[in-house]
């Protein structure tokens, strides 16, 4: 008979044998054992033995006994990283799911039980790493060479064939990448995923939110040239993006070239209407995107010298953002209280000061030396 081990198996220690024969792919492997073999009866007495630790000595010396088999191997190792997967030995399953790897690069199947093992332990990097090796072994069905056998048409509807047969595994592998991408430690990590995961997932579901990511790791690593990139091109896609809008609007407002104010109130503009806080309906993220734009809108006029555009901005942003985004509400508050005491109205830059005085954050201590400053010009005013 012969093998073609496939799909996972979920229980390593059925006591009833089960064989998978999936589909025959040109790029992506399935190991095949040939029926009549030593290799291929060895395999069928070690399917029929009950025991399941038996099994295992079983499979370490096939290991041994069919060492210059590369497919047979593979196989071994897989059924053994599976075993110990199922019985909480997750270090030993992914040494014995690498060397799976290995002896069968290809094969999608070993792929997602690596995956599904680095998950388990919640290793973000070897999750990544096999995600993206998942994605392009998919990828090379495309790639591979027309059989000369074949026409056009029928090679482009194996390739099709072969893609649909595999679509689920892809999606699998998209999907955990991606949020490897979410989960990555920190910004110069997120970039290395992110610049993988666009080359072997083009087209992706979740491009706007690794867009997203993107943009904001760019903004943490001050690579504002490509983040301009990255927000260009995501608005060229969505002329609505609120994150690429925003991102752009606070790059612009602390920015010291020339016209970047004013590009700083255009997409901040933009990000306001986009985020349409004024319907009824509008959620809370809606209300923080749009008070963000007001907040940048405020610290724009108040560079340019307008000091009362900049309060009415900043007096928009502060009731957006009080009670939904604390860090942002604090931003604005400052800059309004800075406004307020410039104007001489030294209780309204008071009263927002003390406000946002007891938020605790980055914003804190700016505020609380501000307040300081006031309440002494208030004294002496008195």
């Amino acid at each position: 008979m012969t093998h073609r081990r496939g799909w996972v198996f979920a229980v390593f220690a059925l006591l009833t044998p089960v064989y998978v024969i999936p589909l025959v792919h040109s790029q992506v492997e399935t190991i095949v054992i040939p029926a009549g073999t030593p290799e291929d009866n060895d395999l069928n007495a070690i399917t029929n033995e009950h025991d399941a630790q038996k099994k295992v000595s079983m499979y370490q010396d096939y290991v041994q006994k069919y060492a210059s088999n590369q497919a047979a191997v593979a196989y071994a190792n897989w059924q053994l990283s599976q075993y110990y997967q199922n019985t909480g030995d997750l270090q030993k399953a992914r040494e014995c799911g690498e060397k799976a790897v290995a002896g069968s690069p290809h094969n999608l199947d070993i792929l997602t039980s690596q995956v599904t093992i680095a998950q388990q332990l919640k290793d973000n990097a070897q999750v990544f790493k096999y995600s993206v090796q998942g994605g392009e072994v998919f990828n090379s069905i495309e790639k591979q060479p027309k059989p000369a056998d074949l026409s056009d048409e029928q090679f482009a509807s194996m390739i099709t064939s072969q893609k649909d047969a595999n679509k689920n595994s892809y999606e699998f592998f998209e999907e955990a990448a991606f949020n490897s991408i979410a989960a990555a430690p920190d910004a110069k990590t997120r970039m290395d995923y992110i610049d993988k995961f666009t080359v072997t997932f083009p087209k992706s579901k979740m491009d706007e939110q690794v867009t997203s990511y993107a943009m904001l790791s760019l903004s943490e690593l001050k690579d504002n040239h490509r983040l301009i990139e990255y927000a260009e091109k995501a608005l060229t896609a969505n002329p609505n993006n609120l994150p690429a809008l925003l991102l752009l609007a606070n790059n612009y407002v602390d920015s010291s070239e020339a016209g970047a104010l004013g590009k700083a109130i255009t997409y901040a503009q933009k990000a306001i209407v986009a985020a349409k806080a004024d319907d009824p309906t509008a959620d809370k993220p809606q209300k923080i995107s749009a008070g963000v734009g007001h907040s940048v809108m405020g610290r724009a006029y108040a560079k340019q010298q307008k000091t009362l555009p900049s309060i009415s901005e900043l007096k928009s942003a502060t009731a957006l953002l009080k009670g939904n985004d604390e860090q942002q509400y604090a931003v604005a508050a400052y800059y309004l209280g800075w406004d307020y005491a410039k104007v001489n109205k030294l209780t309204d830059a008071r009263a927002i000061l003390n406000d946002a005085a007891t938020i605790p954050g980055p914003v804190q201590q700016p505020v609380k030396d501000l307040l300081i400053k006031v309440n002494t010009a208030r004294a002496a005013g008195k």
